[in-house]
């Protein structure tokens, strides 16, 4: 089933090219880059430890949000591609029906709520390795990796049963949470949401970097970027979440539906992000890369997991 739409005012032909090639590039950076992340793991044995396992669950959880990146950009060329044969230069074209949308959203809900969680839960791992030098078994890496994506498929089937809801994004060639009623309904599943699946794993990084700081200090000039991982969460998913919470108390229609995409853009930028800062960023990561690329073998590094 073909559901069509008025092009949204604001957007011109050019600019959704330009948001699907956007959109593309970043799903296909974001692929590669956590691709390899994910093949060394299978690859190099030297690899295969419980808080690489935190890293696989991050890896796997940015290629699914890049999985979703893709379906939009393909829709966004589709949508030009049946406009200019056709003739009809105000048709948008989403080629999956309504209950793709649905479909559609909660899977870049999942993805996107087990990526966030993923990164807490490295950061925790961190903490205990550098703070308490206590080191992470399999069962405890398992049962946390469980966790984080059945928490995340909780909240992302909430919309599908009644609790919050799934709509078109202002381009109408992806499909996300729907900030535009902002009703009881809305509010209601809204911070809940932040306060489990955003904030408190914020607090979780910012706490666990800090205090991994200061260790660090008192031995001497700090090496590792301690507020990376933090800034990179609030640079790529602060926007969204503000556009959310301006929805409460402000009517996000009356935003220009290109200022409404660019959250959206800047959160499917978080997998390329995430896959440079945890993987090509991590000292023995990147040796288990290296080796799987070329065959080298991967040098034994005296910290575990360090990032630079």
């Amino acid at each position: 089933m073909v559901t069509s739409y008025p092009l949204p005012e604001g957007f011109s032909e050019i600019e959704v090219f330009g948001i699907g090639t956007a959109l593309l590039v970043e799903a296909l950076l974001g692929l590669i880059l956590n691709g390899l992340t994910i093949l060394s793991f299978y690859k190099i044995r030297e690899l295969r430890t419980p808080s690489n396992l935190l890293i696989i669950s991050l890896a796997v959880a940015d290629s699914a949000l890049c999985i979703n990146a893709f379906v939009a950009a393909f829709s966004s060329f589709l949508s030009t591609w049946h406009r200019h044969h056709l003739w009809q230069c105000t048709i948008r074209y989403w080629p999956y029906g309504s209950d793709g949308c649905q479909i559609h959203g909660f899977q870049g809900f999942v993805a996107a709520l087990s990526s966030i969680s993923s990164c807490a839960a490295i950061a925790w791992d961190r903490y205990h390795q550098y703070c308490t030098r206590s080191k992470l078994h399999w069962s405890t890496s398992i049962s946390v990796v469980l966790f984080a994506w059945g928490f995340a498929a909780f909240w992302s089937m909430m919309p599908l049963f009644g609790w919050g809801e799934y709509d078109y994004e202002p381009l109408r060639t992806c499909c996300t949470l729907d900030y535009s009623k902002a009703d009881r309904n809305f509010i209601s599943f809204l911070f809940p949401l932040a306060f489990f699946e955003y904030l408190i794993p914020l607090f979780i990084m910012m706490t666990a970097y800090q205090s991994i700081y200061q260790k660090l200090k008192k031995s001497g000039p700090v090496k590792m970027n301690t507020g990376l991982p933090v800034k990179s969460l609030m640079i790529c998913w602060g926007p969204y979440s503000l556009l959310c919470f301006y929805a409460i108390i402000q009517d996000a229609t009356i935003l220009s539906p290109k200022l409404r995409m660019m959250p959206a853009l800047l959160a499917k930028m978080s997998p390329a992000v995430n896959a440079y800062i945890y993987g090509l960023g991590n000292e023995n990561y990147r040796g288990g890369i290296w080796q799987f690329l070329t065959g080298q073998k991967m040098e034994k590094s005296e910290t575990d997991n360090k990032s630079n």
